[in-house]
């Protein structure tokens, strides 16, 4: 019985922090170029429109099926494959990622904020981008990206389910609907 009250002490200490803007984002993987939290990010676009946005890499069916940030353009980093593997369904390079970039923004004006799920991919695009010709300063990683974290308490009827910081999570403005403008450019032409 000790141990279960303990179990459940630390999921509400979990949850209760996430809550009240104590979750500490992690970095997923190392790049060159900035990190942002979602509010963060919200705010940069809010100050300058024009030449900062947010490119959501996630794959087509991920921005459209799970929603996106309002604004987001979507660049996938990776396309799903509909393959079953080990871990789920697979996932491929975009090998025109860098192109599509430079097809859709200027490395000279704009700042570009990568967002993914939770914040690996978009560290990867960073390095994509610096390698397309953007500055390290003008391109940034979305710490939690749009779903945030996994919690991970057994006791915990959300344990599994990613609830601990990210766009969504924080409560920023996000949609499902698809405007031609913003979605990924390939597309337009099927």
């Amino acid at each position: 019985m000790k141990k279960w009250i303990i179990a459940v002490v630390a999921c509400i200490f979990l949850l209760g922090g996430a809550a009240y803007g104590e979750f500490k984002y992690t970095i997923k993987a190392e790049h060159e170029g900035g990190n942002v939290t979602p509010s963060q990010a919200y705010e940069m676009v809010k100050n300058d429109p024009a030449h900062t946005f947010i490119v959501d890499t996630r794959t087509r069916p991920e921005y459209e099926l799970i929603g996106h940030p309002v604004g987001a353009c979507n660049v996938p980093k990776k396309f799903w494959t509909g393959k079953l593997g080990e871990k789920g369904y697979g996932m491929a390079e975009n090998p025109d990622f860098e192109k599509d970039l430079l097809a859709r923004f200027n490395p000279a004006s704009d700042k570009l904020i990568f967002m993914c799920r939770s914040g690996k991919r978009s560290c990867l695009s960073c390095q994509a981008a610096i390698k397309a010709g953007w500055k390290p300063e003008n391109v940034c990683n979305m710490l939690g990206g749009f779903e945030g974290d996994k919690i991970k308490c057994k006791d915990s009827a959300f344990d599994g389910q990613r609830k601990l910081g990210g766009w969504k999570n924080e409560g920023l403005p996000w949609t499902y609907h698809i405007d031609k403008a913003l979605v990924y450019k390939a597309d337009l032409a099927q």
